[in-house]
């Protein structure tokens, strides 16, 4: 691909779904050199998993993505295309622009998503229509950068990186993505996460 030297860094966190299990095998097939499997005893958080992760990255741009394949690997060129492009120090994937979307979810998931990005929106102008995903690729230092400003856990992280990247005057491209919603296991949104989400957004209101 684009004639470019890649490793991929996979950070489980004592999943019990079998990712740890799986990685091995690809280890096996690809080599060590291509893929890294970086495992932790437990879930420590996604800060902290971007943080090790970056530890053992030898590039200068990290992309980063769910290993569900819930954000598909096709996308991976369209990005490095609009960083060369642009030259840009962050390109987010987005469900909200161009022919992005999202498939899997019910209408009160949708609705509850759609109202978040709105609320975003209006409150913090952030530069990005689509704030809490987290298929995205980053220069290297600037990830570094924003892991360090930022404090927000959960699903806030994702608005803070990108609420911190425009406070810090980083450039932000955008590429369409449709996300699909994993087939295996469970995607919980409950009333704590969202009470958790309007509590972050409200002090990056405050903040930034």
């Amino acid at each position: 691909m684009f004639g470019i030297n890649y490793e991929i860094i996979i950070i489980d966190d004592g999943s019990p779904d079998g990712t740890r299990e799986v990685a091995e095998q690809l280890e096996k097939i690809y080599g060590s050199d291509k893929i890294l499997l970086r495992p932790r005893e437990k879930k420590l958080g996604l800060g902290t998993a971007y943080i090790h992760g970056m530890k053992h990255a030898t590039g200068n741009y990290i992309i980063i993505m769910d290993a569900d394949l819930s954000h598909h690997p096709k996308f991976i060129p369209e990005f490095i295309r609009k960083q060369k492009e642009g030259n840009f120090d962050i390109v987010s994937g987005t469900r909200y622009k161009g022919n992005g979307g999202v498939y899997g979810w019910d209408l009160k998931r949708k609705l509850i998503s759609r109202g978040a990005n709105f609320i975003t929106q209006i409150l913090l102008r952030p530069g990005a229509s689509d704030l809490t995903g987290s298929f995205r690729l980053y220069r290297k230092e600037v990830l570094q950068k924003l892991i360090e400003k930022c404090v927000s856990k959960g699903y806030v992280f994702q608005m803070e990186m990108i609420v911190r990247a425009r406070q810090l005057n980083y450039t932000i491209g955008e590429v369409p993505i449709t996300f699909v919603d994993r087939v295996y296991g469970e995607s919980k949104l409950g009333g704590n996460e969202i009470v958790s989400f309007l509590k972050g957004l409200l002090t990056l209101f405050a903040t930034t």
